[in-house]
């Protein structure tokens, strides 16, 4: 057991608290995680002290965002002390930055090492509920409270995880009692907003969201999240605000984005789209990360190289026949949430929202983008490994409804797994969301996405992108002719009843007249459209682009074609 006290550099070391990836006021980020290890007197010895200075380089490495080279130092240390606490928690940080289900097992063995260190419990309850494992994600998160019941993070932890596992309800004392430990702490005031938002208390989020602002408490953040509250008629005193904070210099970059959409979203409500535009342009320049298309464009060419219809035709019968599994597919901003939330709203069909599970299981068998070769993931996908797939997704599914006839997984980007879909679940509902190409890109680019949407930050390489989505599944509807229901946004929206009797049609289930009201369903919604799905479904936001057609000429033509669609 590594039992001397941690070194003086660990207090810094962030923990990997992973948030819904479409929503804003919890970007994927990382947490300060003081007083990491076991407080012991004895004297490290020189092999210790060599360990302290490469952990020391990886946590430098970590928060440079270089990850492997992260990652192989913390190897180099297990490789002398395989019990090396610190060094296991920092690997499975390093993993839930990948998505990789490994950070469950070294947080659990850096707890068997530390078992009251209250970081590495919380650690692991963030794990869980990156991966949507509410329980686990609950009781570890409860552990680490036990050992320290006045740890704020922990409590906003489990607050969110209630939100997200959509019992809100449940967030809010855990909110209150954050906040009299302190009051000036961003993450449990924005958290009761969020909280609020998602049970559809807009007035009362507001409330929380203009105090932080006039108090100053994650002011930029605030002013993000108060802007997506509502639909404003008229100019707000906070719009000003918002401008004179802009004019502040030294701003960084996270500071800077959050200001421009918010001051964008305002504005364009207002109609007042030219200035909007120029600060939704603003807030996608401020963006660190840019996106590699031609690396893209090659993982795109892999799949439709390795999913063939001979594949398919070899694996018929390969997985599980069961009819549950729905997946709701598409570009981000293309309907998948309303589309979730008709279907939900019928009484055989559970809505589980946005789930990873799929991606983690393409990951474990090599399907992931960056790798050119997909071959060897080919040679994984045995009839054994397909139904041991299929099991543990049926099983991961079930958790979240074991009743429900249908259960929704509405993760819009699982568009590039449905060949893995159909090997696992021959009988699986896929309903794909599409949207007017400029619409629907336009919608990308204006919105606040975290950045592993960073595809929307430019005009050009958002509209190759979609080219890429749209190859992608013209292949899909090629080599699984039938399978896959298009739910084009605009029938639905000018025709909901006869489109959501389709819908529930495709699924096999009687039409129920509470998918007509979709919007009274209760229940949490933690997507950028919270407030639009709580509201009947409008109109206006059919060829919305015409607002902004001078200034997306970028757009139009990387879209080529597809711009006429």
């Amino acid at each position: 057991m590594n039992s001397r006290p941690p070194p003086a550099w660990a207090k810094h070391i962030k923990s990997g608290s992973v948030a819904r990836p479409a929503d804003p006021g919890f970007k994927p980020g990382l947490q300060q995680a003081p007083g990491l290890g076991q407080a012991n007197s004895s004297k490290p010895s020189s092999y210790e002290q060599a360990d302290d200075l490469l952990l020391k380089k990886a946590s430098e490495l970590q928060q440079a965002n270089r990850l492997d080279e992260a990652r192989e130092l913390c190897r180099q240390v297990l490789a002398r002390a395989p019990n090396h606490s610190l060094a296991l928690y920092m690997m499975g940080i390093l993993c839930l930055s990948h998505d990789d289900e490994a950070a469950l097992r070294y947080f659990v063995r850096a707890i068997a090492e530390a078992p009251t260190n209250p970081y590495y419990h919380l650690s692991l309850g963030e794990a869980y509920l990156a991966m949507i494992e509410y329980s686990p994600a609950i009781q570890h998160i409860q552990r680490a409270l036990e050992l320290q019941p006045d740890l704020v993070d922990a409590l906003c932890a489990l607050g969110r995880t209630y939100i997200d596992s959509g019992t809100p309800d449940l967030a809010l004392p855990i909110y209150e009692k954050a906040l009299e430990i302190n009051r000036d702490h961003p993450k449990p005031r924005l958290g009761m907003a969020r909280a609020l938002i998602s049970i559809g208390r807009m007035d009362d989020a507001g409330s929380y969201l203009k105090e932080a602002i006039e108090r100053r408490i994650g002011l930029a953040r605030a002013y993000n999240d108060l802007a997506q509250t509502r639909n404003f008629t008229e100019e707000p005193p906070e719009l000003l605000s918002i401008l004179n904070e802009l004019g502040r210099p030294g701003l960084d970059s996270g500071v800077t984005y959050m200001l421009h959409s918010a001051a964008g979203k305002i504005l364009n409500d207002l109609k007042r789209y030219k200035e909007a535009f120029h600060h939704f342009d603003k807030a996608n320049q401020a963006r660190e990360h840019r996106f590699d298309i031609e690396k893209h464009r090659r993982w795109i060419d892999a799949l439709i190289e390795i999913f063939t219809p001979g594949l398919f035709a070899v694996a018929a019968g390969y997985g599980d026949p069961s009819e549950a599994p729905v997946f709701v597919v598409g570009m981000p901003r293309s309907g998948t949430t309303l589309t979730e939330q008709i279907l939900a709203s019928h009484p055989g069909v559970h809505g589980a929202g946005e789930l990873g599970k799929l991606k983690r299981a393409a990951n474990a068998v090599g399907l992931r983008p960056g790798v050119g070769d997909l071959t060897q993931a080919l040679n994984f996908l045995t009839p054994d490994m397909i139904g041991t797939l299929a099991g543990e997704h049926l099983s991961y599914l079930r958790e979240r409804s074991p009743a429900a006839q249908r259960i929704v997984d509405k993760m819009p980007h699982n568009f590039e797994l449905i060949g893995l879909i159909a090997l696992m679940f021959p009988n699986a509902r896929i309903i794909h969301c599409r949207r007017d190409a400029i619409d629907n890109c336009l919608s990308c680019f204006v919105l606040p996405f975290s950045d592993m949407h960073d595809y929307n930050t430019d005009q050009r390489i958002l509209g190759l992108y979609y080219r890429e989505y749209d190859r992608l599944m013209r292949h899909w509807n090629e080599v699984l002719p039938g399978r896959i229901f298009e739910n084009r946004y605009e029938t639905l929206v000018e025709d909901q009843e006869a489109q959501s009797r389709r819908l529930i049609d495709y699924l096999g289930l009687p039409w129920d007249d509470a998918c007509l009201r979709f919007f009274d369903r209760q229940g949490s919604v933690t997507t950028l459209s919270r407030w639009q799905v709580r509201q009947p479904i409008y109109k206006s936001s059919v060829k919305r682009w015409k607002n902004y057609e001078n200034e997306i000429q970028p757009l139009i033509e990387a879209l080529g074609d597809l711009a006429d669609t």
